[in-house]
């Protein structure tokens, strides 16, 4: 493992027990205190299939029975989820083509949906988590409060002693088999310092530092600074996980003499000592972010070819030269 979890901190603790009848892991990250900002809720999976676009509320709701709505991370908690939620009601019924009708859909934390008697699924979703739930409305109102069996993540990434910003960073959450840590990808563009809403169970987190440096083509670039986490996400809790990646920015020169004027239509490769490339680059002065460790830099200039060791520490940005140094001839060829 390139990385690890610095500091993992439980900072809410909420009762856990009780049953869920389904957990959803295919959903985009959302988060309660993200979109209650934003004023969004949270996406959502299907549920059961659908065959038709969600309805609208029946123009008349006279006679019919409600279902009340709520959701609570844990079982035993009493307090609901306040936003972020994505509610489906579905009939139980299967049609023909062995779809399930959508009869009511929201968005709302805790909302009362108008239904004819007759037995539904219940889909909540909420982040990455859900629940399913089988109810049946007879002639009276009914109140549900399904727990979710879900718990929160947020991740701090550091370089040194500095935060590093979420566009700075690609983060991808999987759930690991056995000999495969990365068996099943949950999430692909989680965000750092945001709680992300994770059904309980185990993850693997793959933290990779992006490159928006002037030299790096392309824009945002992956860099070679990846950090991995393995942790565990309990019912009801919220888990605070440090993660610190080991870089720096290194600019490359071609000169002619040390701290010489750096020489420009030059194309230049950054591998490691086994001669992985680890990217190239051309300018006068291209930088590019590394990770700790040691590389070679080469340099190409009017068909001729220059190279240099160097040492990247973290968070020590540096020039690079690459002095332009003709090869000593043989000694049975040199001038006698």
């Amino acid at each position: 493992m390139i990385g690890a979890i610095e500091r993992a901190m439980i900072k809410r603790d909420f009762r856990r027990a009780g049953y869920i009848l389904a957990v959803a892991l295919a959903l985009p990250v959302a988060t309660d205190e993200a979109l209650a900002r934003r004023g969004q809720a949270a996406p959502a999976s299907a549920g059961p299939s659908q065959s038709s676009p969600a309805p609208a509320a029946p123009a008349n709701t006279e006679g019919l029975a409600t279902l009340r709505l709520s959701a609570t991370l844990g079982a035993s908690d009493s307090q609901t989820v306040r936003s972020g939620m994505v509610w489906r009601v579905f009939e139980e019924a299967a049609q023909p083509d062995g779809s399930h009708k959508l009869v009511a859909q929201s968005n709302e934390a805790t909302p009362t949906l108008p239904l004819p008697d007759g037995a539904y699924v219940v889909h909540a979703a909420y982040g990455l988590a859900g629940a399913t739930r089988r109810v049946v409305v007879e002639g009276h109102n009914v109140s549900e409060r399904l727990p979710l069996n879900a718990g929160g993540l947020k991740l701090i990434d550091m370089l040194g002693e500095t935060k590093i910003p979420p566009h700075r960073l690609a983060i991808s959450i999987y759930v690991p088999e056995r000999g495969n840590s990365e068996a099943k990808l949950v999430a692909a563009n989680a965000k750092g310092d945001e709680v992300i809403c994770l059904p309980e169970g185990a993850y693997h987190i793959v933290s990779t530092l992006l490159d928006t440096t002037q030299g790096a083509q392309g824009g945002n670039n992956t860099t070679n600074s990846v950090v991995t986490a393995d942790l565990k996400v309990p019912a009801g809790k919220l888990i605070e996980a440090t993660l610190k990646h080991h870089a720096a920015t290194i600019t490359l020169k071609l000169v002619k003499a040390p701290g010489g004027e750096a020489l420009a239509n030059t194309s230049f490769s950054v591998l490691t000592p086994g001669g992985d490339v680890i990217r190239e680059l051309i300018g006068a002065f291209p930088s590019l972010v590394l990770a700790e460790g040691e590389y070679v830099a080469i340099a190409r200039h009017e068909g001729k070819t220059y190279q240099n060791t160097f040492r990247v520490q973290s968070t020590r940005d540096a020039d690079v030269e690459v002095v332009m140094k003709e090869e000593a001839p043989p000694q049975d060829e040199r001038p006698q």
